[in-house]
């Protein structure tokens, strides 16, 4: 095909998705119980993906308060799978807001988040899959997805998203997202840096991830647990030394396990079976008693904002689209040992393989842990992060907020690619939930670290 005849096309291609998108999104002015006028740009909207756009991903995205044309661009894929973005925006403390309530959770106010990261970056939050949130399926098809799916249908959002915003096209871009999501980001992460070395349209300035207390492996992560528990001396050393010497280093599948290390890992999950795994210093809540409540007020405020009929009239969410907008989409959402269930295919086993061909691209990873999480532990992290065999360019060592030590951490680098590995002191799986400064000082110091060439994304 001729040149100039594929330069047309692709202009023409532009165009049409321009045209989609544009009759897709909204600039909000403000929210209810907001008081007044948002002072930042926010848009909503959907992007439909797939051959005939059977899934319509809704999105919400925050304009930088700082620089919007020179600030990177986050692109945020919440965890579970299945986790709706607003939890993400209103209770981890990385959106622009905080939400509050004065006597019972039926008077909701929102206030503005010091800790928002909307304050050093422009940043896309995204409900998917269909049946996350506000997203949702025009086909019963539209309904399945699968690790590898989530993946392929957040580069096609992304691309049609750029192209229906061009001024953040040449932005700098981080592809982020926690828990669950660490199986899939790395994914996404390296299919743009291939994207881009084929030719693929738009070229992206792709420079690296952001991982907040990432799921790797999906047996070594969870099998780190054990030697957490001992670390944090939730176990003893009779009870750590006795797994060692009799379960050949598996601590996960208890079917399969001998008389010896059954009993030491029944020792073990006595020990823990009362701890909250998302914060090991949280009070227990056991969310299989129906006599105990585990649903705390702010998710409850969220759920009664979310769901009341003028807050989705403002976000312009599509009348008949989902029954009920719930924080977690509890049928897809993964626990371990769950088998893939009728609409979703857990089918990525282990993200390692992509950050370990990402260890070869220009490319720069922040990795963040709490170190009060026992979901995925810093333990496992440390495990897979050691078994990319990087060079050490900075040791372990402390940093500090408002002159006290915030966390500690340490940065791999080789050729172009680095990889900052950070604990925050005292936080649990969701890092910014429980320490929203540490995570914004830690992540602000690393992307002001980065460099970006006027020749790192080209048309």
């Amino acid at each position: 095909m001729d040149s100039k005849l594929k330069t047309l096309l692709y202009f023409l291609v532009i165009i049409i998705i321009q045209s989609y998108i544009s009759h897709s999104k909204s600039i909000i002015k403000g929210l209810p119980g907001y008081p007044g006028d948002l002072p930042f740009k926010f848009e909503t909207g959907y992007i439909g993906v797939g051959i005939k756009e059977e899934v319509q991903l809704f999105y919400y995205f925050f304009e930088s308060t700082r620089n919007p044309t020179q600030d990177p661009l986050i692109f945020y894929i919440p965890g579970g799978p299945g986790g709706s973005a607003l939890v993400t925006i209103f209770h981890e403390n990385i959106g622009p807001f905080n939400i509050t309530w004065d006597i019972g959770v039926d008077n909701t106010n929102l206030k503005l988040n010091p800790n928002a990261w909307n304050q050093m970056a422009n940043i896309i939050f995204l409900d998917i899959p269909a049946g996350t949130g506000f997203s949702y399926a025009k086909s019963n098809e539209g309904w399945i997805s699968s690790d590898s799916i989530l993946a392929t249908q957040a580069i096609e959002f992304l691309k049609k998203f750029l192209i229906g915003h061009p001024k953040f096209v040449k932005s700098p871009l981080y592809i982020a997202g926690i828990s669950y999501i660490g199986i899939v980001v790395p994914k996404v992460t390296l299919e743009l840096y291939e994207g881009n070395e084929r030719g693929d349209r738009p070229t992206l300035n792709i420079q690296g991830y952001i991982l907040i207390s990432p799921l790797t492996h999906k047996f070594h992560d969870f099998n780190s647990r054990i030697e957490y528990a001992h670390r944090m001396a939730l176990i003893s050393d009779h009870i750590y030394k006795s797994a060692i010497a009799h379960c050949q280093g598996n601590y996960v599948n208890l079917d399969s396990a001998d008389f010896f290390c059954a009993h030491s890992l029944k020792s073990y999950e006595e020990c823990t079976s009362h701890i909250s795994f998302s914060n090991i210093l949280e009070p227990f809540c056991d969310e299989n008693d129906p006599a105990q409540d585990c649903d705390i007020d702010v998710k409850k405020t969220l759920t009664k904002w979310a769901n009341s009929a003028v807050v989705q009239q403002t976000l312009n969410i599509r009348k008949g689209t989902i029954e009920k907008w719930e924080s977690r989409n509890n049928t897809i959402h993964y626990r371990l040992g769950k088998n893939d269930t009728f609409c979703y295919s857990y089918d990525i086993f282990s993200s390692f393989l992509y950050h370990k061909k990402l260890s070869y691209k220009k490319c720069q990873a922040l990795i963040i842990s709490g170190d009060h999480d026992m979901t995925f532990p810093y333990v496992g992290v440390e495990q897979w992060i050691s078994s990319l065999d990087l060079p050490v360019e900075v040791p372990w060592k402390p940093f500090f907020v408002d002159g006290q030590v915030g966390g500690y951490e340490m940065k791999y680098a080789r050729s172009e690619y680095s990889l900052t590995f950070a604990t925050v002191k005292g936080a649990g799986h969701a890092v910014p939930q429980y320490k929203p400064k540490e995570s914004i000082v830690l992540t602000q110091k690393w992307l002001s670290s980065q460099t970006y060439s006027s020749d790192d994304c080209t048309e």
